[in-house]
């Protein structure tokens, strides 16, 4: 498509997506992981920041420290292999700069409540006009046909309304907690990545372009009710909501004599096997534990019994003792222990890398493997509008910076 920019990269994108081009215009943590997702596997995404001041663009580029400035921690991991225009959608200048990028685009994404975007002359029939093929996905909080349609939707808000953060309270007795980590954002990244692949694929097809919502209520609901629907699958249900496996308040790691482990027997053999040499032989017989089913039902008592066992070796005994018979267990590593793990180690899967603009970082290699056209890391994180000159100069635009 003639409208594309050419654009320079540090390096080759080789992914299987090599070719799709996509005009990103979305913020924060949803969004931006679902075009690290694409652009990994060789995407083109020029990401479009908006906004004016001193802390324009997108906002998680200002948390955490950062010796930029503008690259905090979080933004720097979710927008490598991306390229960064500034430009006020507002703007003549910002307006055609856009016009030009969706002309040449499969993809339009981005994560702004549609009346906003339709108040810029951007929503879906307005883009279509522009490029009858175009691909235009929506990342909404809700979805448009229910009364949350116009609400704004943050993790936390997710977590809550999603039946998730309830989660800890069934388990512990206690207040309702939120997950330590953006679950709902970067799950429902994960979802937009894999729709943006899916309506791809349908072009392809003969389908056409089309309008794509993927709306983060909706997508965490059902990620988080998967196994939690639980007792009310059948109809009429038995009030038992959430997976009795893992809401137990004993399922997590177990004390050893010098640390932690998990351990997860799972087939009767490897329970049968884990009491022996846990000095427990006759615990296998005992009918509440004796088959899958029982152990469910019992699933806390079982737990018990397991902890009593791990404080009686150190962790290494306990590795040891499970590798030689083929029962699921690793080391329980502490965030900071996770950068040397020896596996992750050996896969090179935290890279050093250098620029000049960042100096010295880690970054996270794509966790996906492909023979033939494997993801790579090809552009590093953009200061904010650090390729505005390139872009706009591409497209035959004047700069307005």
């Amino acid at each position: 498509m003639s409208n594309w920019p050419k654009l320079s990269w540090d390096g080759l994108p080789s992914g299987p997506l090599s070719g799709l081009k996509i005009v990103d215009a979305s913020t924060v943590v949803l969004g931006p992981m679902a075009t690290l997702n694409l652009a990994d596997l060789g995407a083109e995404v020029i990401k479009i920041e908006n906004g004016e001041g001193k802390f324009a663009g997108d906002m998680m580029r200002y948390a955490g420290d950062s010796p930029t400035g503008d690259l905090g921690p979080i933004f720097a991991a979710l927008n490598r292999n991306k390229k960064s225009v500034k430009a006020n959608l507002k703007s003549d200048e910002g307006k055609a700069l856009i016009v030009k990028l969706l002309k040449g685009a499969d993809i339009f994404f981005h994560n702004v409540r549609m009346a906003g975007m339709e108040r810029l002359g951007l929503g879906y029939e307005e883009v279509k006009a522009i490029n009858p093929d175009i691909i235009y996905v929506h990342a909404a909080g809700f979805g448009k046909d229910g009364p949350y349609g116009e609400r704004q939707a943050y993790d936390d808000l997710i977590q809550a309304a999603s039946g998730f953060a309830a989660l800890s309270e069934l388990r512990d007795g206690e207040r309702p907690n939120y997950a330590p980590s953006l679950v709902a954002d970067k799950v429902s990244g994960l979802f937009a990545a894999n729709a943006i692949m899916a309506a791809y694929i349908a072009r392809a097809n003969g389908h056409g372009g089309q309008f794509v919502q993927v709306p983060m209520f909706e997508c965490f609901t059902w990620f988080n009710m998967l196994e939690n629907l639980w007792g009310e699958t059948y109809i009429p249900g038995n009030g038992k909501l959430a997976y009795t496996r893992s809401i137990n308040p004993r399922r997590r790691p177990y004390p050893t004599s010098d640390g932690y482990i998990a351990l997860v027997p799972y087939s009767d053999t490897q329970w049968e096997v884990f009491f022996e040499l846990a000095g427990k032989p006759g615990i296998f017989s005992d009918p509440r534990f004796a088959d899958y089913s029982n152990r469910t039902k019992n699933i806390g008592a079982l737990y018990a019994l397991i902890e009593e066992s791990t404080a009686t070796k150190t962790t290494d005994e306990w590795l040891a003792l499970m590798d030689e018979n083929n029962i699921p267990a690793m080391r329980y590593n502490r965030v900071a222990d996770v950068l040397d793990d020896e596996h992750l180690t050996a896969v090179d899967f935290f890279q050093e890398r250098h620029n000049e603009t960042m100096g010295d970082f880690r970054s996270m290699r794509h966790p996906v493997h492909y023979s033939e056209t494997p993801a790579s890391t090809y552009g590093d994180p953009s200061p904010l509008g650090g390729d505005s000159k390139e872009i706009y100069e591409a497209l035959g635009l004047k700069n307005p910076a």
